[in-house]
């Protein structure tokens, strides 16, 4: 604090550098992310496999659905580590625009990797708070998004993710098992009634003389 109670402005240089800590603390967050992601992974596609020998589809379709999911994760962690790597990098740029300068310049590049970032829920809050403090150094803009509020998931397409279930299970189980069950069409689809064999057209014209002969003895 100052003497007269206010607050001593941030050393620019040492709030850039303090962010790329923050930064690095994060990815080094997303990296066990992906690593307990992948240890889980290992265990589903294992018990995927042994379903799979013992023919449970059901089963199996469950558990590739859950390997989907699993790769999505990952790969918006890695999108989410391209980010960060990005903001890193410009904050290098913004300690080489100080020296010229003598202050921090607004970045659009920031900006956009940032509202990207805010969106994981692993690492929201601190970005959030990085955020605020970008904008009181005047790197960033307001910010465009709400990124105070709860984000969900987009609404997945049930054929495309069906679509990716078939292919997990051709892949770990080598074709053997081939598309997931429908669980409407394999456990609710109607027994296929009976072939009814029709009388062939001689059946017909022996069977109209016999009742013509019927009917003229019946008159006689």
């Amino acid at each position: 604090m100052g003497l007269f109670g206010r607050s001593k402005a941030a050393d620019p240089k040492e709030q850039v550098n303090e962010w790329t800590k923050k930064i690095r603390k994060e990815g080094y967050q997303l990296d066990r992310q992906i690593n307990a992601i992948k240890r889980e992974e290992l265990k589903v596609t294992k018990s995927l496999k042994d379903a799979a020998k013992k023919g449970d589809k059901d089963v199996c379709a469950i558990l590739a659905k859950e390997i989907v999911h699993s790769r999505k994760s990952q790969a918006k962690i890695y999108t989410a580590k391209a980010n960060l790597n990005s903001v890193q990098l410009q904050m290098k740029g913004q300690l080489a625009t100080l020296k010229v300068t003598g202050a921090l310049q607004t970045s659009a590049e920031v900006m956009k990797s940032m509202q990207s970032l805010v969106k994981l829920p692993e690492i929201q809050k601190t970005m959030q708070e990085m955020s605020r403090e970008m904008m009181k150094a005047g790197i960033l803009e307001e910010m465009i998004e709400d990124t105070m509020e709860t984000l969900e998931e987009d609404e997945e397409n049930e054929t495309e993710v069906q679509a990716e279930i078939d292919k997990v299970l051709a892949e770990l189980t080598a074709g053997a098992l081939g598309k997931a069950p429908d669980a409407l069409t394999d456990t609710l689809r109607p027994e296929p009634e009976p072939e009814v064999e029709l009388p062939g057209e001689e059946e017909v014209e022996d069977d109209l003389e016999e009742m013509k002969t019927r009917l003229e003895a019946l008159r006689s």
